[in-house]
């Protein structure tokens, strides 16, 4: 039996396969991150900052100041706020008074105390939220979790959910950037910032100090950038035909994008890492002109000037080592830690919104846990996984608010409890994304960032 087609029939069919042809590479593009996927909702936040303390910052000495501890600091854990289970077992150890002066702020009137005079003034752009809590009760599993949501290794980071669902805005740079200021003595160091089952160009770029802030990107001696190119055009027609052949291993595809995207950032990323264009009075705001405030404020400009640039994520590590992690001698460690991060981290916030960019840019500051009100060692806290605060500012949040409360004495989260899917469900719902819709198939099975859990806290954008 034969068949005939007319011309409008071989048009049609012409054009299905073109337009099959052009849907499927537009997929395999956004597979790879390289085209943004349409937002499920309209996004407030274009670009995050992740200011993380590692180690665990007491919030008890910080933001959420408790009366009644210092009124019962001596006695031991009253038994209607316990029992309590550290890495050590339960715990009974005397309670230990805040000796922090405390004072409104702002025209919110939002409480900040003393180690943190400069951040005091922006708390009318931040919302503060006390009634954060997770599962990990040490430092490798809170860490993991407060960047994986889960404390078991292996899973993709939010930074990685983030640049997966939005793709990139600026393809000569990466869609996510992290810096530590001490490199490599984050605790699980790259596993924080991996891409988990995703495949490797949604991971976090490292950042370093020095005159090359991203490593292995410059040419070596006597390779010229026409030399470079022909090389890389050589390497990606090889694999181009060993990926023909292996076309379910998205592996192959991503390392080529992967080389491309380093091309590309040779002549993009140094201008973006350059600070010397910088003014003094820019330099003045962060800190860079004082020696404790210096390299965390280099790192915080650095970030301004990424997000700027159309970099999506970029997490700094302040701490690097657990530094914030004061079993012991908190006046002295919080002190320390405060005075190198308190004025980077307000200067960030402002140069943002007076650049107007705090509108898009949303900014997050924690750890991965607080501390406890019991005392360790005497002059000492614990972790404290049950509650603690976190904050949020710019990105459409409503400035000059605080959610949730812990208890009396800073011990648990006991009013609108925000768990660590809650607040990665929240960080994607400012971005766009509902963290429901967003799935990635690995092996057949439809993953989800929160690990099908949390909800979104509407509060943040309503108040």
């Amino acid at each position: 039996m034969s068949t005939t087609y007319s011309r409008r029939d071989a048009l049609k069919t012409g054009y299905s396969a073109l337009t099959g042809a052009a849907l499927t590479a537009l997929l395999q593009r956004r597979s790879l991150g390289e085209v943004a996927a349409a937002p499920h909702h309209k996004p407030t936040a274009k670009s995050v900052i992740f200011l993380f303390m590692e180690g665990g910052p007491s919030h008890i000495d910080l933001f959420d100041p408790k009366p009644k501890l210092n009124e019962l600091a001596g006695q031991k854990l009253p038994e209607s706020f316990g029992p309590v289970i550290t890495p050590m077992g339960e715990y009974d150890a005397p309670l230990l008074a805040s000796k922090r002066k405390w004072k409104q702020h702002g025209q919110s009137g939002t409480w900040a105390s003393n180690w943190i005079p400069n951040i005091a003034e922006c708390v009318d752009d931040i919302a503060m939220v006390r009634s954060c809590w997770g599962n990990g009760l040490n430092h490798s599993n809170g860490v993991c979790q407060m960047n994986t949501g889960t404390i078991i290794g292996g899973r993709p980071s939010l930074g990685s959910w983030v640049s997966f669902g939005l793709g990139t805005e600026n393809p000569n740079l990466p869609g996510y950037v992290v810096m530590e200021d001490t490199p490599g003595k984050v605790i699980n160091g790259p596993r924080n910032w991996s891409g988990g089952f995703m495949p490797a160009m949604y991971q976090g770029t490292p950042l370093v100090g020095g005159k090359q802030p991203i490593t292995n990107l410059a040419n070596p001696e006597g390779v010229s950038a026409d030399r470079q190119r022909g090389k890389l055009d050589f390497l990606r027609a090889l694999n181009e035909q060993h990926a023909a052949e292996r076309a379910y291993q998205t592996e192959l595809e991503a390392r080529i994008r992967s080389y491309e995207l380093a091309f590309r950032m040779q002549s993009t990323a140094p201008e973006a890492v350059d600070l010397s264009a910088e003014t003094a009075a820019t330099s003045r705001l962060y800190g860079i002109d004082q020696t404790e405030t210096a390299k965390f404020g280099r790192m915080c400009l650095l970030a301004r000037r990424l997000v700027g640039r159309g970099v999506r994520f970029v997490q700094l590590y302040h701490g690097a080592g657990s530094k914030w992690d004061a079993h012991s001698r908190i006046e002295d460690n919080h002190t320390r830690l405060c005075r190198e991060m308190d004025h980077p981290v307000s200067g960030l916030i402002k140069d943002l919104k007076q650049r107007g960019l705090l509108d898009q840019t949303l900014v997050i500051w924690g750890g991965e846990f607080g501390r406890t009100p019991m005392s360790e060692k005497g002059d000492g806290r614990d972790h404290n996984p049950y509650g603690f605060t976190m904050f949020m500012a710019g990105g459409g949040v409503k400035g000059g608010q605080t959610i949730g409360a812990t208890d009396e004495i800073g011990l648990h989260a006991v009013e609108d409890r925000l768990h660590i899917h809650d607040l990665h469900a929240s960080i994607l719902y400012l971005l766009g994304l509902d963290h429901m819709q967003l799935t990635y198939r690995h092996q057949g099975r439809p993953e989800r960032p929160t690990l099908n859990s949390g909800e979104a806290c509407t509060k943040l954008v309503t108040g």
